[in-house]
């Protein structure tokens, strides 16, 4: 990158290093942390697009926000880039006072302008994560006049008074990431406000930057001159290894210093290596099958919920995810104020077959499901398949990387779609607003949520949704989105199977790596190799 040239050549050999499979190093460089994972799902790394699970990861240790969380505790809010914020009166306008002295990785300095320029920046793009801001009544319209920067101060003017901690929690998002306004400015083209540079470069302040990024093969962080705390690694590299088993020999030879897609069997076997560690954490993300309402046969109310009795679920969390996920059927994950933990579903043919023949389909009918092409997705597909056939549902899978499959489902071109969520910040209208509610479900609406995605309108629900988000007393809002949670797991087009919990093996002598709660909270920042 321009404002790095003496990487140039080190960041050659390093990404040299990680796509090779012949390399015989018996270890990687002590400064340098390798990581094997499938990373065939990022898209864009400019904040203002990120949606998936590893741009969103990448972000988080290359970007900062306005307001953080502590990932050990989440009701724990803190400022990062701000120093300190307040609330008017009638709560509709937040300020936050800028930290003085701060840069990006380019050496620029971190200014109360650049803040206000990325919140905007996010809002006139309009891109996928650009809701998380709309939501507060922000258009392309308003946004500059709703969002201002006075000296070291920006303020932040909503449409109504929201409960605060929503607000704040929506400012720890990776779409309110602070980009350096100059660089991206300076990397224009007609009137894109960097849109085409920043999709594959960095203008960031995070503890590391983006040094390079190889579609479906590699991404390569380097450490930020500019940041406050010196990172103990110099590089962090992630390597897209799509097979498991080779994911798991790298490992144990030593090209590798940590293994993310690893299998139960595969854990099992590390067990008695001396050599390797396994450390795991619970995860906000849930997995689900989308069902297109779309489509007529799964449009039908006795359809969706004989799914939801064609799903094993147990056998799932016991073999496939065994360690990796626990069964949960509820749109807000164990954690989160007013989250139903108990699971109303199991595996039950007869009671399929019943609602199947409701629906005048006695004989069962045939659906595809578009499957993103790792092992444990696979694993689940195939499974699934089975246990649909036991009531005549003839289950096609369609195989596809990451991003081939998102696509097709953002595109609400699918059947059925399985994939994980991930919350975006740690407030119950995150997943509520994307599982329950749908202001328009035109093919060309703007607001685009899970239940758009498959076509499905929720009626009152939508109103609810928008409702829970102003209430603040905490026990009332808690019992408003229980309430939620239950019309979607009796009427919803969504088989919600299982909550994540995430697992990384890694080398003996690797240390510090932090398991967030969310996608995009794993830090890199304090890792370090003994």
């Amino acid at each position: 990158m321009k404002h790095m040239p003496k990487f140039l050549m080190s960041a050659a050999m390093v990404v040299t290093m990680a796509t090779s499979f012949s390399a015989v190093q018996a270890a990687t460089p002590p400064d340098t942390l390798v990581q094997a994972w499938t990373i065939d799902d990022i898209i864009s790394l400019d904040p203002a697009e990120i949606f998936e699970f590893t741009a969103s990861e990448i972000a988080g240790n290359t970007y900062e926000r306005l307001i953080n969380y502590d990932y050990k505790d989440v009701s724990k809010i803190y400022g990062e880039v701000a120093e300190s914020w307040t609330v008017s009166p009638d709560g509709k306008t937040f300020t936050f006072k800028i930290r003085p002295n701060k840069k990006f990785a380019s050496g620029n300095p971190l200014t109360a302008e650049d803040v206000a320029f990325s919140l905007q920046r996010a809002v006139l793009l309009d891109k996928s994560p650009a809701f998380i801001l709309g939501q507060f009544g922000l258009t392309k319209d308003n946004v500059k006049d709703k969002i201002k920067a006075s000296g070291n101060d920006v303020t932040v003017e909503l449409d109504k008074a929201y409960a605060p901690t929503f607000v704040l929690y929506c400012m720890t998002s990776t779409v309110a990431s602070v980009v350096d306004k100059k660089l991206v400015m300076q990397n224009e083209k007609d009137g894109d406000l960097g849109y085409g540079w920043l999709k594959t470069h960095y203008a960031g302040s995070g503890p590391f930057s983006i040094r390079d990024w190889k579609a479906n093969e590699v991404v390569v962080l380097e450490r930020n001159p500019h940041f406050e705390k010196k990172t103990p690694l110099a590089r962090v590299i992630y390597r897209h290894i799509k097979e498991t088993a080779t994911q798991r020999l790298l490992l144990e030879k030593g090209d590798v210093d940590v293994a993310r897609n690893l299998n139960p069997e595969e854990l099992k076997a590390l067990s008695t290596n001396t050599d390797i560690k396994v450390a795991s954490g619970p995860k906000g993300g849930v997995w689900y099958l989308g069902l297109n309402q779309k489509n007529p046969n799964l449009a039908k109310p006795e359809v969706r919920q004989a799914l939801k009795y064609l799903v094993d679920y147990s056998a799932i969390a016991d073999t496939i995810m065994k360690n990796q996920a626990e069964v949960h059927q509820a749109f807000l994950p164990k954690g989160f104020l007013g989250a139903i933990n108990e699971n109303q579903y199991k595996l039950d043919v007869a009671k399929a077959k019943e609602l199947l023949a409701k629906a005048g389909l006695k004989d069962g009918f045939t659906v595809t499901m578009d499957t993103r092409s790792t092992a444990d997705t696979t694993g689940m597909a195939q499974a699934i398949q089975q246990t649909f056939a036991q009531a005549g549902v003839k289950l096609e899978i369609i195989p596809g990387d990451g991003k081939q499959t998102l696509t097709k489902y953002r595109a609400r071109q699918h059947d059925i779609y399985i994939g994980r969520w991930g919350p975006d910040y740690q407030d119950p209208n995150t997943n509520a607003d994307t599982f329950a509610a749908n202001d328009d479900n035109s093919d060309g609406a703007k607001a685009k949520p899970l239940a758009w995605r498959n076509a499905w309108d929720p009626g009152p629900l939508t109103t609810q949704t928008r409702a829970a988000v102003l209430e603040k007393d905490a026990e009332k809002r808690a019992a408003m989105y229980k309430d939620l949670q239950q019309a979607v797991l009796d009427n919803g087009p969504f088989v919600i199977m299982l909550q994540e919990i995430e697992v990384m093996a890694s080398r003996k002598n690797v240390d510090g790596i932090v398991i967030g709660p969310s996608f995009d909270t794993n830090s890199v920042a304090q890792a370090k190799k003994n």
